[in-house]
């Protein structure tokens, strides 16, 4: 008897430690189109807001006791817009409070709480609201997959030997494990305003290999998913503060920042360096330039980037002398080959990550001030800025 009993619990630990090692890979959506007022697309879960600009589905994942790694995979493919689109990849935790979706869907109102300078809605924590926590930032290419049959063949340049089909990006959020297990809303915003728009393929992967748990608070979000919300030019009026609570003590405390500088033509916030300084509890944390120079590097996800033609010199070896001569050539330069503030298209933006410690329960307050400059006329100069904190 005792022999079997030992056999029995034996066995019993095995498998939980097999099970323990098994992976879960869950398909959010397949080829789901998003655009504005254009196809919808089959699956039966999907939900479109704002003509299609938005889609987002309930997903139910086991929990995981221990903790797990989590990655986020998304892929996208143009079905027929040329254009570099600001795109979001969020979730929605808590049905139970306020978010975009629950107002959108009940044709609601925001909380006057929840807005920055009485015009600016939804953009941080009210009483009953949270802003949604982001997933994933990413900028959409030029054309890439609708465009990348040779349609464009004589904008590529020498050194890509074809345009690429498909953009896929993939990135660890273990920080957020708490927001993607349970029963929870996943959703992707893209900025497109034509009918034929785009379609993607969300992933969400789970290793399954203990991880410690943290918890989120959601700060801030300026990006207008819905309607209602704004184009978020508030900063060139006033810098955004937001003050939060917490009922306990916090250990290893981390605060998470992404930011995007976009519109302005070519003078614009888009493409000038500009500060963004963010302070928390009146201290200086992150102080930065964000900016991409290498945005040339994603030259084969762009076939419907404009593309103009710059003298210069070029060294080159002579085919005669067999010597290092100099010439004056013209060569291509495309639009998307241009620094841009933070982001290039075909790209998805890295959060900064600032440790903060402990800290106290108690009062606290985030501050993020941007020289940036107002919307004017057609020239839509704004920042896409949010913001979260993990801790213990």
């Amino acid at each position: 008897m005792k022999l079997n009993t030992l056999l029995i619990a034996f066995l019993f630990t095995t498998l939980c430690s097999v099970n323990a090692q098994k992976p879960v890979n869950y398909s959010v959506f397949n080829k789901q189109p998003l655009n504005f007022g254009g196809e919808k697309g089959t699956d039966p879960e999907a939900v479109r807001l704002m003509d299609g600009r938005l889609v987002y589905k309930k997903v139910s994942i086991p929990t995981f006791a221990q903790g797990t790694d989590v990655s986020v995979k998304l892929t996208v493919r143009s079905n027929g817009d040329r254009w570099d689109k600001s795109g979001s990849c969020f979730v929605v935790s808590d049905p139970s409070k306020l978010s975009i979706l629950s107002i959108t869907e009940k044709d609601g109102k925001f909380p006057k709480d929840s807005y920055v300078d009485d015009k600016y809605a939804g953009f941080v924590n009210g009483k009953n609201y949270e802003p949604v926590v982001e997933l994933m930032r990413f900028m959409t290419p030029f054309g890439v997959g609708h465009y990348s049959d040779n349609k464009v063949k004589y904008r590529k340049p020498v050194y890509i030997p074809s345009w690429e089909k498909e953009v896929v990006w993939e990135t660890d959020i273990t920080d957020l494990e708490s927001l993607v297990t349970g029963t929870f809303y996943v959703g992707v915003w893209i900025d497109s305003w034509t009918a034929e728009g785009y379609d993607f393929d969300l992933e969400l992967n789970y290793s399954n290999r203990k991880q410690q748990k943290v918890k989120v608070l959601p700060l801030v979000n300026t990006i207008p998913y819905v309607g209602g919300q704004q184009i978020p030019d508030n900063f060139a009026h006033k810098d955004l503060v937001e003050n939060i609570t917490l009922k306990k003590d916090a250990k290893n405390v981390k605060l998470h920042y992404i930011t995007t500088g976009h519109g302005g033509h070519s003078g614009g916030d888009e493409f000038i360096k500009l500060k963004n300084s963010v302070y928390f509890d009146n201290k200086l944390v992150l102080d930065t330039i964000p900016w991409r120079d290498d945005c040339a590097s994603f030259r084969r996800f762009n076939p419907t980037s404009g593309v103009w033609i710059r003298k210069d010199s070029a060294s080159y070896i002579s085919p005669l002398t067999n010597k290092y001569e100099v010439k004056e050539i013209e060569e291509r330069i495309a639009s998307s080959d241009l620094s841009r503030s933070n982001w290039c298209p075909g790209s998805f933006v890295e959060p900064m990550v600032v440790d903060l410690g402990d800290l106290k329960t108690g009062s606290h307050a985030i501050k993020i001030h941007i020289p940036a400059t107002p919307v004017d006329g057609d020239k839509l100069n704004h920042w896409l800025v949010s913001a979260y904190l993990t801790y213990e």
